[in-house]
C-alpha cells in the first residue's frame, strides 16, 4: 500500500531547523544531513524482518538475540543523495550500493539519466533510494520506473524534506512505494523549489558544481 511517513520527533525537528538555516555552512549541512538520515533510516526499518538466534556474551552462553539477514540495495540519486547514503549504510548491516545520476533536460524539462549503475536484474531485491529533496517527483519517478523494469521488490524512499505535490505524484505512479521523510512542506515555488525548503541540497552539501 502507498504510504508516506513523516518523523515526528523534537530532536529531528530541531536538526531540520538547523539544516534549513541559510547560515549553515556546507560542512555543518553535510553533518546534519547524515544525522537526520540515520533517524530516517531507523524509522524506515523499524519492522525489518529478523531471525532468532543466540549470542555468547562475556558472562553468558547462548543468550537470546536476533539477526538481520536481508541484504538491501542502497541507491543514492546523484549528487545530493551522496549526503545521505553513508549514514544509511551504517544503519543497515547487509547492503550493496549502486549509483544513479540524473540531470534536468532544459528542452524537455524531464530528467535525463547520465549514470545507470543498477544491475540488469533486481528480482525481488529490497531497494533503498536516498533522495534528500522530493519536490515535483519527476526524478524519483524516473528512477522508480527503472527499478520496476528490472523487477525490484519492495522500495523504500528516504528523504530529508518532501513536498506534497511530489509525494502525490510519486504515489500515483508507484502506489507500492514507501516514503519516509524528516519534514513535509506544502508547496513549491514558481521554479519548482520546495518552500520553505532549504534551497539546492546538492549545492549546500558540496558547493556549486564546476562550470
Amino acid at each position: 500500500m502507498a504510504s508516506l511517513q513523516v518523523i515526528n520527533h523534537p530532536i529531528v525537528s530541531d536538526k531540520v531547523r538547523q539544516l534549513r538555516d541559510v547560515a549553515t555552512s556546507n560542512a555543518d549541512f553535510l553533518r546534519l544531513a547524515g544525522e537526520i538520515s540515520r533517524f530516517v533510516a531507523y524509522e524506515a526499518f523499524r519492522d525489518t524482518p529478523v531471525t532468532d538466534t543466540t549470542v555468547d556474551t562475556p558472562v553468558a552462553t547462548g543468550a537470546a538475540a536476533v539477526r538481520i539477514d536481508t541484504e538491501y540495495l542502497i541507491v543514492p540519486i546523484l549528487r545530493a543523495g551522496l549526503g545521505m547514503s553513508p549514514a544509511v549504510q551504517e544503519v543497515l548491516p547487509h547492503h550493496r550500493v549502486c549509483l544513479v545520476g540524473l540531470r534536468r533536460n532544459e528542452q524537455t524539462l524531464r530528467p535525463d539519466v547520465y549514470l545507470d549503475g543498477l544491475p540488469e536484474s533486481l528480482d525481488g531485491v529490497h531497494v533503498v533510494l536516498c533522495d534528500p529533496m522530493l519536490a515535483t517527483g519527476g526524478s524519483l519517478v524516473c528512477v522508480l520506473d527503472m527499478l520496476a523494469e528490472r523487477g525490484a521488490g519492495e522500495v523504500s524512499v528516504l528523504c530529508l524534506i518532501v513536498a506534497r505535490t511530489g509525494v502525490d505524484h510519486v504515489l500515483s505512479r508507484h502506489p507500492g512505494v514507501k516514503i519516509i521523510a524528516a519534514a513535509l512542506d506544502e508547496r513549491l515555488n514558481e521554479v519548482g523549489y520546495i518552500v520553505p525548503g532549504l534551497g539546492d541540497a546538492g549545492d549546500r552539501l558540496f558547493g556549486p558544481p564546476a562550470r
